[in-house]
C-alpha cells in the first residue's frame, strides 16, 4: 500500500475516531440522566404502589436498557477504530508485511 493512501486512511480514521469519542461523551451525559431518572421513577414506584408509577418505571428502565447497548456498540467501534488505526501506523512506520 502506498505511504499517501495509508496517510489519507489514517487521517479519514482519525476523524471517525474524533466523531466518535464525541458521541460517546454525549451519550454517557444521557445516560447519567437517564440513570437518574431511573432511580427516581423506581422510588415513586415503590411508594406508590400504582400500576401507572410501575408502567413509568419499566419505560424509562428499557429506555436506560437500549441505551446501555448503544453505549456498548460505540465503544467497541472506537475499539476498531483505534485497532486499525494502529495497524496503519505500523504500515507506515515499518513498512508492508
Amino acid at each position: 500500500m502506498h505511504r499517501t493512501t495509508i496517510e489519507r486512511r489514517l487521517s479519514d480514521g482519525h476523524q471517525r475516531l474524533v466523531r466518535a469519542r464525541s458521541e460517546l461523551a454525549v451519550l454517557d451525559e444521557q445516560l447519567m440522566v437517564v440513570n437518574e431518572m431511573a432511580d427516581d421513577t423506581r422510588l415513586r414506584a415503590l411508594v406508590a404502589e400504582t400500576p401507572v408509577a410501575a408502567k413509568e418505571h419499566d419505560e424509562v428502565s428499557r429506555q436506560v436498557s437500549a441505551m446501555v447497548r448503544s453505549r456498548q456498540a460505540l465503544v467497541d467501534q472506537i475499539a476498531d477504530l483505534e485497532h486499525r488505526q494502529d495497524d496503519l501506523l505500523e504500515r507506515l512506520t515499518i513498512g508492508p508485511a
